[in-house]
């Protein structure tokens, strides 16, 4: 039914919760495809062990290329893109083909929910993404916990989609040239792809409220350090900018309409039907007039830059 990419860099007991949870969780038979960057913990052998079907490299090439790699295998007309610290839930890809069934069409991009994991023992199924104690570590997971609470935890349709876990249709993947390898390793690649979708006339960006995924959260990039979140954002949105001469929180909040503006109160803005051209009134050109003095700027300061390395 779908071809799950999955890249994963070094995260075996990661993965294997999140393989374990597709076989054991899902409806339907669906083709799964890890990209295995180094392997060196053991990952490449489990995967051998194990009859999975995968792509590999030597060195940590990052989530654009892994992924675009990892569809090259696709046999399914639908693709997932998925983390390796994902626990999927019971009837997570059920509640995807029925809403694919009820669209009629190819030109959407869908996702399911991620639910954040936390320590305090608290849910927070209101807020975006809905947060819960499950477990912070595949030794602390707690699946029973997770499962009998499942039906607290869900939230309603939303507009704009998490993007990951993210649905297309491998057409429409092929159409836009899967993920931007300049983004690597990662950091605003998710937003240029769904920017590459708009650009495709897709207007169709919906979160499900009920297909939900544990999120373990952000697992490989805390193995480096703790600014390399904030610079993977940073360097990714001054890609995203000079590629789109828009930022990335302006494309969200005006276009998807998900940005963090949008969800005041940390509440998500609930599903009201497919997307229409942005509102251009005048916060928005006081706001685009913003983006491109700050594109200005970046170009300046990129060509001082390379003046001073001749």
């Amino acid at each position: 039914m779908f071809s799950i990419l999955i890249p994963s860099y070094n995260n075996l007991e990661y993965l294997k919760i999140c393989i374990d949870s597709i076989k054991k969780n899902s409806n339907f038979n669906h083709q799964i495809i890890i990209h295995v960057n180094e392997g060196t913990d053991g990952t490449l052998e489990y995967i051998k062990e194990n009859n999975l079907e995968f792509t590999f490299s030597n060195e940590n090439i990052g989530m654009p290329r892994a992924l675009n790699l990892a569809s090259k295998k696709a046999r399914f007309n639908y693709i997932v893109i998925s983390h390796d610290d994902f626990y999927y839930c019971p009837n997570w890809d059920k509640i995807l083909v029925d809403e694919v069934s009820i669209i009629g069409h190819q030109h959407f991009y869908l996702s399911g929910t991620e639910v954040g994991a936390i320590k305090e023992n608290i849910l927070k199924a209101n807020s975006f993404p809905p947060k819960y104690n499950a477990g912070l570590t595949p030794d602390e997971f707690n699946e029973k916990k997770l499962l009998d609470n499942i039906d607290q935890i869900k939230v309603h349709n939303f507009q704009g989609s998490t993007k990951c876990p993210g649905l297309v249709h491998k057409d429409i993947w092929n159409k836009v040239g899967g993920w931007s390898e300049e983004f690597s390793p990662t950091g605003g690649d998710d937003s240029d792809f769904a920017m590459k979708l708009w650009n495709l006339n897709i207007r169709i960006f919906k979160g499900m409220g009920s297909s939900l995924v544990y999120h373990f959260g952000s697992v490989t990039t805390r193995k480096k350090n703790k600014d390399l979140n904030t610079y993977l954002g940073s360097r990714g949105n001054k890609i995203f900018l000079l590629k789109w001469k828009i930022g990335i929180n302006f494309f969200e909040k005006f276009y998807l309409k998900a940005g963090p503006e949008i969800k005041k109160n940390n509440l998500i803005l609930r599903y009201d039907g497919p997307l229409n051209e942005p509102h251009k009134d005048f916060w928005y050109f006081i706001l685009l007039f913003k983006e491109k003095v700050l594109l200005i700027y970046l170009k300046f300061s990129l060509f001082i830059r390379n003046e001073k390395k001749k």
